[in-house]
C-alpha cells in the first residue's frame, strides 16, 4: 500500500501559500493506519524504549498506538494550559505561527529512553521544543519519528544533534 496516496492536501490552508497535509483521510483507512503504526512500532521493538513521548495532538494517536504495541508508558506533551498538574514549558515557533508546549514535571525519569512521535515535521519547531521538554526532564531522546516530513522547510537543521525517521516526505509540492 502507497501511504502517501492516502494523505490528503488541501492547498492554501490554514493560510494562502501553505499546503496542509491531512492524515485524517490515512487513519479513516484501516489499512495504511494499521501499516504507519506498525512501521513505527517495529522500528523501536528491539530499541529498549522506556516511554513513547506524543505531540499534542495527532501524535497523540500514532504514539499511544505505538506505546501500547510497545508495552510502555505513554506520556501527552500538550499545548500550554491543557494539562492539569504542575508543568514545565518550553516556547517555539512555527510555519505559520508560535506557541508554546508543556509536560507535567513528573512525566519522566532521569535516564528513561524516549521515542518522541508526530504526524508531522516542518520547520521543527514543535519537535524541537518537545526533545528541549524531555531532555530537562533528564529523558534521553533515543529519536524523533514522523509520518510526514517536510523537507523543504529544513526542520532537521532546528535539532541536529538528534536522529529522525519519517515515513514518507512531500518534496517541492
Amino acid at each position: 500500500m502507497d501511504l502517501k496516496a492516502t494523505v490528503r492536501s488541501i492547498p492554501g490552508w490554514p493560510m494562502e501559500g501553505v499546503i496542509f497535509r491531512d492524515l485524517t483521510t490515512l487513519m479513516h483507512n484501516p489499512v495504511a493506519f494499521r501499516k504507519a503504526c506498525d512501521i513505527l512500532a517495529s522500528r523501536y521493538a528491539e530499541q529498549n524504549i522506556d516511554r513513547v513521548v506524543g505531540i499534542d495532538a495527532r501524535g497523540f494517536v500514532f504514539g499511544a498506538v505505538v506505546a501500547y504495541q510497545l508495552g510502555v508508558g505513554f506520556v501527552p506533551v500538550r499545548k500550554k494550559g491543557k494539562l492539569p498538574a504542575q508543568t514545565i514549558e518550553e516556547s517555539y515557533s512555527l510555519e505559520y505561527g508560535s506557541g508554546t508546549l508543556e509536560i507535567h514535571h513528573d512525566a519522566l525519569s532521569a535516564g528513561e529512553r524516549v521515542v518522541i512521535i508526530d504526524d508531522l515535521i516542518a520547520t521543527g519547531g514543535t519537535v524541537g521544543a518537545t526533545v528541549s521538554l524531555v531532555r530537562r526532564l533528564g529523558g534521553y531522546v533515543v529519536e524523533c519519528a514522523f509520518l510526514i516530513e517536510l523537507p523543504d522547510l529544513k526542520g532537521r537543521q532546528r535539532i541536529p544533534d538528534c536522529s529522525i525517521f519519517s515515513i514518507m516526505e512531500f518534496a517541492g509540492d
